[in-house]
């Protein structure tokens, strides 16, 4: 837009016009692509999605939904009128990518209504949105996140209704983050001891798989937790027990901080697996543990010499299990591969080590890490065969709780030296470190 003469000498003003225009394009969807994009910028497709079975695959230009109002976008605001100008950039710049919208904790008629809302803005703006549905019973082992339906029957109401707020539109649902990498009976000897509970999680999940997959836009990721919790064949166990033939895939690495490299090699495994045992040799039906994984490969020396076994953590080692899959599993069909899609959202700078010995006990890695940065900007274009899409699906600049290091006693976390916001708040103050550590560095998305 024209920049006014008096504002010219005026760098106030001037960028408030600058950050203001960056989040009205948020608002409106109308800006025109550039001739030559940003490096970063997400792919640009100006048909309508459709309510087709055959739009369920994310096309390499897919739009994903950008939200006008979001924590970023308040915030960014708030600097500017504080005349924070460098915040306010740094959030205005967040503001302008898109990422996902988490439902749970609610009504099944509120959950519907909201469902529906985001649909028609989404619909308005010509993109597509990504919905997490996050309302599982016994939902986080009752930890930081704890909430969700309370019974079996809440839930399968709830996520009926959330399915059918969806309609025909066009729209990406991570469906249950952390539901099948922590089920139940992972939670503690005294949580399930006769499997009951968990029983019942997968059967909530194959409900969820059918009333979504009843909804022809909905392209469906049973989430599977990320690269360094479970093993390649009891990720693909789970999975195929919780219904992932019936959807478009898994997802992975949601809220965590795993390298989008590592998660594409991981996720290409379990798709394997899941094929091993399901359409492969006689001798493999079933049998989803007979799969190398992250941990351990049969094709490795294992001789305890250096890099002669799998490590989790020594990424060099992997070539060991992708030697299993060589010689087992071969080269499946594409068409019979589970897809996946991976959360990007603060992987940037991979995963957080504390020094040797500075906690006593479980440091929580995973709990509001320091220093870690956002990782790949969402795009449908990875090129990567499997991955259908990097997305932001954790949104960045909330609490994953008020972690402790496992200090006893503790409340304050010595990471920050306060007491770290509820799960789910709003902390500008990650945001800003988030945005800051990007790689690659973060810049204001102009293809919206």
């Amino acid at each position: 837009m024209p920049i006014h003469p008096h504002l010219r000498n005026r760098p106030l003003a001037l960028l408030t016009v600058v950050l203001m225009t960056g989040l009205g394009l948020a608002v409106t969807g109308s800006a025109t692509a550039a001739a030559t994009p940003p490096a970063d910028a997400t792919s640009t497709s100006t048909a309508t999605p459709t309510s087709s079975s055959s739009t369920r695959t994310l096309a390499p230009g897919t739009r994903f939904y950008v939200n006008p109002d979001g924590f970023a976008a308040k915030q960014a605001r708030t600097d500017l009128f504080r005349h924070d100008l460098a915040d306010a950039t740094a959030m205005a710049k967040l503001a302008s990518w898109p990422g996902a919208t988490w439902f749970g904790d609610d009504t099944p008629t509120q959950v519907n209504h909201k469902v529906k809302n985001l649909v028609r803005k989404a619909a308005a703006q010509r993109s597509v949105p990504v919905l997490v549905a996050y309302d599982i019973p016994l939902r986080d082992c009752s930890q930081y996140s704890a909430g969700g339906a309370q019974s079996d029957a809440d839930y399968q109401a709830w996520i009926a209704a959330f399915a059918k707020g969806l309609g025909r539109s066009k729209a990406v649902v991570i469906l249950e983050p952390d539901a099948l990498a922590n089920l139940p009976s992972d939670c503690g000897a005294a949580t399930d001891p006769t499997g009951a509970l968990s029983a019942a999680r997968l059967a909530d999940l194959r409900y969820a798989v059918g009333v979504l997959e009843a909804q022809p836009g909905a392209s469906v990721y049973l989430d599977a937790g990320n690269s360094h919790w479970l093993a390649v064949g009891d990720a693909a166990s789970r999975l195929i027990r919780a219904g992932v033939a019936q959807v478009q895939g898994f997802s992975l690495n949601v809220s965590s901080t795993q390298p989008t490299a590592q998660s594409d090699q991981y996720g290409s495994w379990v798709a394997k697996c899941i094929w091993f045992a399901t359409e492969g040799p006689a001798w493999a039906a079933g049998h989803t543990n007979y799969c190398a994984s992250q941990y351990y490969s049969a094709s490795a020396p294992n001789d305890s010499l250096p890099g002669d076994k799998v490590s989790a953590n020594d990424y060099s080692t992997w070539h060991w299990t992708d030697a299993w899959f060589d010689k087992n599993v071969g080269t499946p069909p594409a068409d019979q591969l589970t897809h996946f899609v991976v959360d990007t959202s603060r992987n940037g700078q991979g995963v957080w080590t504390p020094p040797p010995g500075k906690y006593a006990g479980d440091p929580q890695t995973w709990c509001n890490a320091p220093g870690r940065g956002i990782g790949a900007r969402p795009t449908a274009d990875t090129q990567v065969p499997l991955a259908d899409a990097y997305l932001y699906v954790k949104t960045i600049g909330t609490s994953d709780g008020q972690c402790n290091r496992s200090i006893p006693g503790g409340t304050v976390d010595p990471e920050y030296g306060a007491v770290d916001p509820v799960a789910g708040a709003w902390w500008p103050e990650m945001a800003l470190t988030l945005v800051g550590n990007a790689d690659p560095v973060l810049t204001f998305n102009r293809n919206r």
